[in-house]
C-alpha cells in the first residue's frame, strides 16, 4: 500500500476512464510491470502511468539502451522496447501475450512500424497500450518516428500467447 504524494493522473481498467487518485489517498499496488502500476483506488482497479510513479512515492523506472555505435535502428531493441509493455490488468507483457502481429523497420526514414491487437476489440485501454507502444519504441536509438496500426484481423485468441504466458496465466490446456 502507498499514499499518493500528490494528485495523480490515472485511468479505470477495463474502460480507460480518466480519473485522479487525490493527494493523500491510500492506494493498492496490485501489479507494478514495465515502469506502469496497476492500483486498486476505492474497489476499481486503475492504472498509473509510470511517469507519473513520482505521485505514488516511487521512483520512475527508465527503459535505456547502449549509445548506439552506427545508425540503425536494431530490431532486437524493438522487441526489447515491445517487451517492457504490459497489459494492466494481466502480468504479461504484449510480446507474449500475442497482440504484436509485426515490425517493420524503414531504416532510411527512421521508423518503426508496428502492427498491434487488442485481446478483446472493445478494450477501453486501447489507446493507452498503443501510447505505450509508441513511447517505448521511441526510446530506440536512431528511431524519428513510430507508426502502430490497430488491428482486429486476425482476431486474438488465447493460442497467440507464448506457452510461458499461458503457464503464467493459467491458460495452458
Amino acid at each position: 500500500m502507498v499514499v499518493a504524494q500528490a494528485d495523480c493522473p490515472a485511468r479505470r481498467v477495463p474502460d480507460g476512464t480518466p480519473l485522479t487518485i487525490p493527494k493523500d489517498t491510500f492506494v493498492t499496488i496490485t501489479q507494478a510491470l514495465g515502469g506502469n502500476y496497476t492500483v486498486t483506488y476505492h474497489g476499481q482497479m486503475v492504472r498509473v502511468d509510470g511517469t507519473d510513479a513520482d505521485k505514488l512515492g516511487l521512483e520512475r523506472e527508465i527503459l535505456e539502451f547502449p549509445a548506439p555505435t552506427d545508425s540503425l535502428i536494431h530490431e532486437d531493441q524493438v522487441w526489447t522496447a515491445l517487451k517492457s509493455v504490459f497489459d494492466p490488468e494481466i502480468p504479461v507483457d504484449l510480446v507474449n501475450l500475442g497482440l504484436i502481429y509485426s515490425v517493420d523497420i524503414d531504416q532510411a526514414a527512421g521508423r518503426v512500424d508496428i502492427r498491434m491487437t487488442l485481446t478483446a476489440p472493445g478494450c477501453g485501454m486501447g489507446p493507452v497500450l498503443v501510447g505505450d507502444v509508441e513511447y517505448r519504441v521511441r526510446l530506440v536509438p536512431n528511431v524519428r518516428e513510430v507508426k502502430v496500426e490497430l488491428v482486429f484481423d486476425p482476431p486474438w485468441s488465447r493460442e497467440m500467447m507464448s506457452e510461458e504466458a499461458q503457464l503464467e496465466t493459467g491458460m495452458f490446456f
